[in-house]
C-alpha cells in the first residue's frame, strides 16, 4: 500500500499527450510520462485493500501494491526489481496493455482506480535512464539446447528466461528485426522499436542467439501476413539439433470479409498497411499503401484497427471512418455487476481523438469498384438481440471510399508451422498443450513446447509474456527434472 489516507487525499493523475496538431506531424512516442513527484502521489493512492485485486487482474501476477509504495517511498531501484521478478518487458506493458490490473483496482469500485500504468512506465523509463536494467547471465551453463520458433512476447520472454538458467537458447524469426508483433504490428508512436533493441541487446548478453529471416520449411503464409525469410529450416533439424522446442509464433491470420469486391485494389488486411509503415520508419523500405488524400474506412473497432487511423491520419487521409460490428458499448461499465472483471464500455484511444467518424452496429455487404479500383461500400444496419445480429431492412447505405483496411482480428497461427512439426491443434486451430499440472505446455510431439497466441490465439501481450514465462518453467522441468524459475 501507499499513504493511509492518500486515497481519499489525492485523485488519479493521466499521463498527457502532445498537442494534436504536433504528434500528426511523426511517428514518435507522444505520452508524456509523470514526473516523480506525480508519480509518487499516484503511488499513495494505493490503499489497504486487503486482497490485492489489481495483482489477480494482472495476467502476469504483477506484484503491484509493493512497487506503489515502493514509488510512494522513492525506493526506485526496489521498485524495478519486484517489478522484473514478474514481467520480463515492463517498457513495452506498460505502453501497450489496457491494463486490467485498473479495472480491477478497488479504488474502481466507486471511484478512479490507481493510475498503475502510469506507474508502471515510470519505473522502467526510470530504470533505464538510471542503467538499472543489466544482464543476468548464467552462473553456469546446463549444456541443453532450446530452439525458440518466433520472438514476440511469448518467445523473448521464454528465451530470456531459459537463457537466465544456464540453457543454450536460440530464437528463430521469419522476418528481418526481432520482435513479433511487437515490431512490425504496433505503430512507433505507440511502442518506441528502440525499446526492443534495447532489450534484445540484454538478452544477446544473457546468451541469447537471434538467427532472423528464417522461416519453418513448409510453412505457407496467407495474404496479410509478413515474411522476409530467405533461409528456411526443417522441424526434423530442429527436433535433432535441440532438446527442446518452443512454438511461440503469432495468431497472424487475418480474419477475412469475403463479400462481393474483395479483390478490389484498395482493400487491405490491416497488417498489410502497418507493417509496411514500420519498414518505412525503421529505414526498411516505404510502404506502398498510402492514405494521403484518400478516404478510409477502417472495418473492425478494436486496437489494431485504431492503429489504421492513427497511421492513415498522420499518412494524411482527407477522412478516417472506423466501422464496428457490434453494438455502441455503453459510456459507464455497471461496477456492481462486473468489478473487479475487465468491462465492456465505450474505449476511445488517442488515435480516435485525432480525427475518426465512428459507427457501430454496421455490415459491409459489398465493396463497390470502377475499373478495379475501389469507390465504395455497401453497407446495412444491425439489430442486436439476444446476441444475435439481424440486418434492419431498409437501412442499406453507400460509403465512399478509397481505401479500405480489415481489422476485424485473427484466427489463427498462420502458416503451418504446427503441421510442420506435427502438432495437434484444437478447434480453433491452435496448438494443443495444457498450461498446468504435469506436461504443462507440452503438445503431442515429443520435446515440443508451446506458449502464447499459437497456443491460445490472439490476446493481450501480458498474456504473451505470462504464457512464455511458465513455459520456460515447463521446458527446465522437462530438461533438468526440476526448475529454480518462478511460474
Amino acid at each position: 500500500m501507499g499513504k493511509p489516507t492518500g486515497f481519499m487525499e489525492f485523485q488519479r493523475l493521466s499521463e498527457v499527450y502532445e498537442a494534436r496538431d504536433a504528434r500528426l506531424k511523426h511517428y514518435r512516442e507522444f505520452v508524456l510520462p509523470l514526473t516523480d513527484e506525480q508519480a509518487a502521489q499516484q503511488g499513495a493512492r494505493c490503499m489497504d485493500c486487503g486482497i490485492p485485486f489489481c495483482s489477480s487482474g494482472c495476467p502476469v501476477n504483477n506484484v503491484i501494491p509493493d512497487w506503489n509504495d515502493l514509488v510512494y517511498r522513492g525506493n526506485w531501484k526496489q521498485a524495478i526489481e519486484v517489478l522484473h521478478s514478474t514481467n520480463n518487458f515492463p517498457e513495452v506493458t506498460s505502453r501497450i496493455c489496457p491494463a486490467p490490473c485498473e479495472a480491477a483496482c478497488t479504488l474502481n469500485i466507486n471511484t478512479d482506480a490507481v493510475g498503475i500504468k502510469s506507474i508502471e512506465h515510470a519505473i522502467i523509463d526510470k530504470a533505464g535512464e538510471s542503467g538499472w536494467v543489466l544482464p543476468q547471465p548464467p552462473a553456469r551453463k546446463t549444456g541443453r539446447k532450446v530452439a525458440v520458433v518466433g520472438s514476440g512476447p511469448a518467445g523473448l520472454a521464454a528465451a530470456q528466461q531459459l537463457a537466465r538458467v544456464g540453457h543454450d537458447v536460440t530464437v528463430f524469426e521469419k522476418n528481418s528485426r526481432i520482435g513479433g508483433l511487437m515490431r512490425y504490428g504496433i505503430p512507433d508512436f505507440k511502442l518506441d522499436k528502440r525499446l526492443i533493441d534495447w532489450r534484445m541487446a540484454q538478452l544477446a548478453a544473457e546468451g541469447v542467439t537471434f538467427r532472423t529471416g528464417i522461416m519453418v520449411t513448409g510453412a505457407v503464409l496467407p495474404q496479410g501476413v509478413a515474411n522476409d525469410a530467405k533461409k528456411t529450416v526443417n522441424a526434423e533439424k530442429l527436433l535433432k539439433d535441440f532438446h527442446a522446442v518452443v512454438l511461440a509464433g503469432g495468431a497472424e491470420h487475418p480474419r477475412d470479409l469475403p463479400v462481393p469486391g474483395r479483390d478490389l485494389a484498395g482493400v487491405h488486411f490491416a497488417l498489410e498497411f502497418l507493417i509496411q509503415q514500420n519498414k518505412e520508419v525503421a529505414g526498411d523500405g516505404g510502404n506502398p499503401i498510402s492514405a494521403k488524400g484518400k478516404r478510409v474506412v477502417v472495418i473492425g473497432g478494436g486496437d489494431t484497427g485504431s492503429d489504421c487511423v492513427g497511421t492513415s491520419n498522420r499518412q494524411g487521409a482527407a477522412s478516417v471512418t472506423q466501422f464496428e460490428l457490434l453494438p455502441r458499448p455503453p459510456e459507464q461499465e455497471n461496477k456492481p455487476l462486473v468489478w473487479p472483471y475487465w468491462p465492456t464500455k465505450m474505449r476511445t484511444s488517442s488515435s480516435h481523438h485525432e480525427g475518426c467518424q465512428r459507427d457501430w452496429s454496421v455490415a459491409t455487404k459489398a465493396f463497390v469498384g470502377d475499373k478495379g479500383k475501389l469507390k465504395a461500400l455497401k453497407c446495412v444496419r444491425l439489430d442486436w438481440k439476444d446476441g444475435k445480429m439481424s440486418e434492419i431492412p431498409g437501412s442499406e447505405f453507400t460509403v465512399k471510399a478509397d481505401l479500405v483496411f480489415l481489422a476485424m482480428g485473427f484466427v489463427s497461427p498462420a502458416g503451418g508451422v504446427l503441421d510442420a512439426f506435427g502438432v495437434a491443434k484444437d478447434a480453433r486451430g491452435n496448438a494443443q498443450a495444457a498450461t498446468d499440472g504435469a506436461g504443462c505446455y507440452q503438445t503431442n510431439v515429443a520435446k515440443v513446447f508451446a506458449a502464447g497466441d499459437m497456443r491460445r490465439g490472439q490476446s493481450l501481450v501480458v498474456w504473451a509474456i505470462r504464457e512464455g514465462r511458465q513455459c520456460a518453467r515447463a521446458v527446465d522441468e522437462f530438461l533438468m527434472g526440476g526448475s529454480t524459475l518462478p511460474r
